[in-house]
């Protein structure tokens, strides 16, 4: 037999060490190293077999667009990059009770009527699968429906009926006979992914993969797995909203950062074809702390709603709270706004927050919280048909944003009659209904304000 070893193993990148140690070297996370007994002799199935492929120019590598497998949701095709890929890996991951299943049961079972489809789950019984299937009322004759946590058996069956299109819930439930570790740690999900993506890219199926988060919103299991699939999303959304966001964070056959948006209904996720519409207030009194600006989400823009809030402290250390925008540019906009605007908030407690849940990522939220922020401390309200957006820099300057006209159509599509952007995406032609208001520094964004 075989001399085994231990090995210790990080939870969050996959890292391997001869030692226990507190702090792994790799992704510098404290005390994520686990024990893993390993056989010291190489395993026969780390060879290759079958015959050497000689290597190609790269030229004569056929370039073709692969064709796609539309789902029949937009949002989701839109998130997807157009549609799936055969041979195609997607990980979905996102908090439990987001609807991970439900979007899945709802795509496995339109796309069985055209296409051979098997749903595996490992951690529900089948009758539960059929019962969410007859609540939504979706189409169940054509969808073959197993419950199995064996690779090996899984496979086996993957064979035999040689489907089109795989959904496995959940990754963290398989195992394989090849590591002799539980089912959820490092070693047992990276070897139980590793050969169901084998087997996905090897027969050309659709292999959807479901996974667990952390209790900080991360993905569970091995960081490896997120760079051995193709496409990794993530289903967001609060427990007392009905809507849900879907964010591609990978994509290698799309873009990333796309965004799609779903309503939770009693006949299962529903795709939001506007979804501008339902991150605007509907206040039809103007309040000041307010302003609405364009975001960039993947391929197309967005309208959000910021919103702020600024009072005095009653701390020695005013908060400074961020939700939906990253802190760290909180405080550096409060010190531009210092040191350019004349406004000090150092004595105040702010609080800014995106509507609607969405998390801003881009800079070009930079002016419309600088606005927002303004309008709170002068309890100035603004227009309500007023949008603005623009990157702001630490000397003051307004710097333009990429796809500026696009943004504009977006805002004057919705009914908004003021623009107030970056003197470098004023358009060349007038948009029909809407007063662009170009700026170059914050002192004149301000004076343009003060002007409705």
């Amino acid at each position: 037999m075989a001399k085994s070893k231990t090995v210790y193993v990080c939870n969050d990148c996959g890292a391997e060490y001869a030692k226990w140690q507190g702090q792994c070297n790799e992704c510098k996370a404290w005390n994520t190293l686990t024990s893993l007994s390993v056989d010291a002799a190489p395993s026969q199935r780390a060879g290759y077999s079958g015959q050497l492929e000689p290597p190609k120019k790269l030229s004569e590598v056929s370039a073709e667009e692969l064709p796609r497998i539309e789902t029949g949701i937009g949002e989701l095709d839109r998130v997807l990059g157009g549609g799936l890929v055969q041979g195609s890996v997607i990980l979905i991951s996102g908090n439990p009770g987001a609807g991970k299943s439900t979007l899945l049961v709802q795509v496995m079972c339109q796309l069985a009527t055209k296409l051979e489809a098997l749903y595996v789950t490992g951690e529900e019984s089948l009758s539960q699968v059929a019962m969410r299937a007859r609540r939504l009322d979706l189409p169940m004759d054509d969808l073959e429906v197993m419950s199995e946590t064996s690779c090996e058996r899984l496979i086996a069956q993957w064979n035999d009926m040689k489907p089109d299109l795989v959904v496995v819930d959940s990754i963290q439930v398989m195992h394989t006979s090849l590591n002799e570790s539980s089912p959820g740690g490092v070693a047992q999900v990276r070897e139980s992914a590793a050969q169901l993506i084998r087997q996905a890219k090897t027969t050309g199926t659709v292999l959807f993969l479901v996974g667990h988060v952390t209790k900080e919103g991360s993905l569970a299991g091995p960081r490896i797995l997120e760079h051995m699939i193709d496409t990794f999303v993530m289903l967001d959304g609060d427990g007392d909203s009905r809507f849900r966001t879907l964010r591609s964070a990978k994509n290698r056959f799309g873009a990333i950062n796309e965004l799609g948006v779903f309503a939770m209904t009693d006949k299962g996720m529903q795709e939001v074809s506007n979804p501008s519409a339902i991150f605007l207030s509907k206040s039809v009194e103007p309040t000041s702390g307010s302003i609405v600006m364009v975001v960039w989400e993947g391929t197309r823009p967005l309208l959000l709603e910021a919103q702020a809030l600024v009072d005095a402290s009653a701390l020695g250390n005013p908060r400074r709270v961020a939700v939906g925008f990253e802190h760290n540019r909180l405080s550096m906009l409060l010190a531009i706004v210092h040191r350019h605007g004349g406004m000090q908030v150092g004595d105040q407690d702010v609080f800014v927050n995106a509507v609607g849940g969405i998390r801003v990522e881009e800079t070009s939220s930079d002016l419309a919280l600088i606005l927002a922020v303004v309008s709170s401390f002068r309890d100035r309200p603004l227009p309500p048909d007023l949008v603005c957006f623009g990157e702001v820099g630490l000397s003051g300057e307004i710097r333009p944003v990429p796809n500026g006209q696009e943004r504009l159509r977006e805002a004057a599509k919705h009914g908004f009659k003021h623009a107030i952007v970056p003197e470098g995406n004023k358009p060349k032609q007038a948009i029909d209904g809407l007063k662009v208001t170009a700026v170059r520094k914050l002192s004149e964004a301000l004076a343009a304000m003060n002007s409705f």
